[in-house]
């Protein structure tokens, strides 16, 4: 669909979402056109509740201010309900097998969000549950974050195909989850990473082969300056994701030539976007002055997990 364009439905009901290379070009794109259309009825206050009595778990293993607000809040709005469960109420891995309570759970609800460390546990929750579940993240993907990236992306640039998207920082889930959506939409992504901290090669290897058929170009480099050179859009993460605390000071030294700046910007094209998962650490893996500047729109971004995230419900539970 293009922004003017009907919006055609494509079926996804009872489908998981575990990672975006599960889904097709245009699945995705029927996913972010679905998320626009939705953020376009809610700001013209339109009531729109087709989840009415349907109800989601959210399991939280880690914690999260915005992955909890934006799930609680968009199935509120869908006319549904969300169940906060922490990881004090259910321990994966102790006790219950989680191929029980993923049998259990299906019983109860209409689908599943868990945010969690291990992968594994997301596959395993997926394939016992005979509901929907979504990875709400993981320590190999964060696929919900990227839907509202590239939403963004979209919305800012009127199109995808063609971009060049420049991630600088650590190989992580959100250069996975960037890596694998660019791949499928056709955008251009060159990741700059440290030497020992490079994206996943299973992963890259797996996107160069989405690539060859979308015309996507992947760039994977240890030089902040070859990857923002001519960007439409920079993305950063904080250097110690969740789980990497102890490494504080041990990434600082090897991160300390990637942060995003006023002077690496300057390399990018003048319109470009400055995107961040948040939360974000000024003065580390970025400026305050590249974050709080004219070209930043994190707040945005932001903002599209709730449009995003209710898209995924809609399409998955609806």
């Amino acid at each position: 669909m293009s922004q003017s364009g009907a919006l055609q439905q494509i079926n996804l009901k009872g489908r998981d979402f575990l990672e975006l290379d599960d889904y097709s070009t245009e699945e995705i794109q029927y996913l972010i056109d679905l998320a626009i259309e939705i953020k376009r009825k809610h700001k013209n206050g339109e009531v729109y509740q087709p989840l009415k009595r349907k109800t989601l778990g959210l399991i939280f293993e880690k914690s999260s201010t915005r992955t909890r607000v934006s799930f609680e809040v968009g199935m509120y709005q869908l006319g549904g309900h969300a169940l906060f469960l922490s990881k004090n109420d259910i321990q994966l891995g102790r006790g219950e097998p989680i191929s029980d309570m993923a049998q259990v759970m299906s019983r109860y609800l209409d689908g599943i969000m868990i945010r969690t460390f291990g992968h594994d546990n997301v596959v395993e929750l997926a394939h016992y549950a005979s509901v929907p579940v979504i990875n709400g993240l993981s320590d190999l993907a964060h696929p919900c974050q990227v839907l509202a990236d590239y939403q963004t992306l979209y919305e800012q640039k009127g199109k995808l195909k063609g971009l060049k998207l420049a991630y600088i920082g650590d190989g992580n889930n959100m250069a996975h989850s960037l890596l694998i959506g660019g791949a499928k939409l056709g955008v251009h992504v060159s990741i700059a990473s440290p030497a020992g901290y490079e994206p996943d090669p299973s992963v890259v290897a797996a996107c160069r082969e989405i690539a060859k058929q979308t015309g996507s170009e992947i760039v994977i480099t240890q030089s902040p300056q070859e990857a923002v050179k001519d960007a439409d859009a920079i993305y950063t993460d904080v250097w110690a994701s969740m789980g990497f605390e102890e490494e504080q000071k041990e990434r600082e030294l090897a991160f300390a030539d990637f942060q995003v700046n006023e002077e690496l910007v300057q390399l990018a094209k003048p319109d470009y976007l400055f995107l961040h998962c948040l939360p974000a650490h000024r003065g580390e893996e970025v400026s305050a002055g590249v974050i709080d500047g004219p070209n930043s729109v994190i707040f945005d971004e932001a903002e599209n997990r709730l449009h995003a995230q209710k898209a995924l419900l809609v399409a998955l539970l609806g």
